[in-house]
């Protein structure tokens, strides 16, 4: 039976339901949590959490996956308690990225002469996390990660960013989760590094592309790689992203293009963030906004289904040796 790495262990994949697959629903900037005008309260962050996923819910949904990593306020205790009290799975995450906001652990030169960390390393640190169960730092580990995530600087890949890349990329390829990359400047450069190291482009998914600096010949570019794009800003008011007449457009044109089964929506909004902008844009912006546009504008109900339902959940299924 095919399942799904999810906090509260595997959960077959067929019954994830609608997903939010990629999400951060408690984001901490690494070191905010000493900041002196920072609280931490996990009371109260659970009680927004809950309200966010339980809205999610009974709008439909039925997943969130959490691409926060390591060290970006990831709380599997918290997850946990908050998958059992509101009925959503949720699909925890390992990786980090990009080079800015790693710890100084991994940027202090490990070699003679000094050498950005190598991609083994990152590659085994990530495995441990879907083999052995990601850690709780200093007490334990818990349930296996149901996916490595990282992240490119946004002006351009460094070394520290390629050897993230690839060790990424090996977890994927080693134990059968898939890979989310989000780019810097160069969407089909970085996904290309991934495929290097024999992933298969169907387990690797381009997160972000439905930013304004992203043309519309790299997402095409992505998704005839084999790759799945992520159009994870569903709902964002700003000049950054498309709008989701835009959005819903795009979503029109690729499927139009026979690419249905590459596109995944999210809205990669933040629950709670600490030490970074508030993002009130609910989890189910997806579902309430965008698919009713979606279905206004004429597409059926098999492929909203597949958009919604299958194409995260194939990316999801944990899926041991298949390479490129």
């Amino acid at each position: 039976m095919r399942t799904v790495h999810t906090v509260l262990g595997p959960v077959p994949a067929d019954q994830l339901g609608a997903v939010a697959v990629h999400e951060s629903l408690l984001s901490v900037l690494p070191g905010a949590e000493h900041a002196f005008d920072v609280t931490i309260d996990r009371a109260e962050i659970f009680e927004t959490l809950a309200k966010k996923l339980t809205d999610f819910r009974n709008a439909g949904g039925g997943t969130v996956v959490d691409v926060t990593g390591m060290f970006h306020g990831r709380d599997l205790p918290l997850l946990e308690a908050l998958s059992r009290s509101t009925g959503v799975h949720v699909v925890a995450s390992t990786g980090m990225g990009p080079e800015e906001l790693l710890g100084g652990y991994f940027l202090t030169p490990q070699t003679n002469p000094p050498t950005p960390w190598p991609a083994d390393r990152f590659a085994a640190l990530f495995g441990a996390e879907v083999t052995a169960g990601m850690a709780v730092p200093r007490v334990e580990r818990r349930a296996p990660a149901g996916l490595v995530v990282t992240a490119v600087t946004r002006i351009g890949r460094t070394a520290t960013d390629e050897s993230l890349l690839r060790g990424a990329a090996r977890t994927a390829r080693a134990t059968g989760v898939p890979v989310a990359v989000c780019p810097g400047d160069d969407a089909l450069g970085d996904l290309e590094i991934v495929l290097e190291e024999g992933v298969a482009a169907e387990r690797v998914a381009v997160a972000g592309l439905d930013r304004r600096d992203v043309a519309r010949e790299t997402v095409l570019a992505v998704v005839r790689r084999g790759a799945s794009v992520v159009l994870d800003h569903v709902g964002a008011d700003d000049d950054e992203h498309l709008t989701d007449r835009e959005r819903a457009d795009l979503v029109l044109a690729l499927v139009a293009d026979g690419h249905a089964g590459r596109v995944l929506l999210s809205t990669g909004a933040i629950g709670v963030a600490k030490g970074l902008p508030d993002d009130e844009r609910p989890l189910a912006a997806v579902l309430e906004g965008l698919v009713p546009l979606l279905r206004s504008s004429g597409l059926d109900e098999p492929t909203v289904h597949r958009l919604v339902v299958e194409n995260p959940r194939d990316l999801l299924t944990v899926r041991p040796g298949e390479e490129a």
